[in-house]
């Protein structure tokens, strides 16, 4: 009876992990210009950067940043803040040079995120998004949903 037990729970535990890794499979196949099932290795050189808006570049690493998931490295000059926003879909971010701040509303005093410094910010959290460094930012970030910008009034 111990036997069956013991392959009863074995059983449930490969079902769930199985169910897991089909499920995140899944997702990530509903990613734009994504293949889950193909090998990527993108040099830095490769990554092509657009500009936003005059201050900020965008470089897509997987997906289409305006149709929904999506990893995003990002560009911001020495000593800049965005106005405070929020976006329709959570994001999260990670420092990759530089020194930057993401303070939300009411903040006072943000922490200060060096290198290697993660943030997360929740669907339609107002907040902004800023360089502190005398030397230019660069960030990566992914989300589940295209990006968006909309300014807090």
């Amino acid at each position: 009876m111990k036997r069956l037990n013991l392959r009863l729970a074995q059983a449930a535990i490969i079902t769930v992990v199985s169910g897991i890794s089909v499920s995140a499979y899944a997702g990530q196949s509903d990613i734009a210009g994504f293949d889950p099932a193909k090998n990527v290795a993108t040099p830095e050189s490769e990554i092509v950067f657009n500009n936003i808006n005059p201050a900020i570049s965008m470089g897509g690493a997987y997906g289409d940043m305006s149709k929904g998931g999506h990893g995003t490295f990002g560009k911001f000059p020495a000593n800049f803040i965005t106005p405070f926003h929020i976006h329709t879909g959570a994001y999260h971010g990670v420092v990759i040079s530089g020194t930057m701040t993401n303070p939300f509303q009411g903040e006072t005093n943000p922490p200060e995120l060096k290198v290697g410094s993660y943030w997360y910010v929740p669907a339609k959290s107002e907040h902004a998004t800023a360089c502190v460094s005398d030397t230019p930012c660069m960030f990566y970030f992914h989300a589940d949903h295209a990006f968006d910008f909309h300014p807090v009034e």
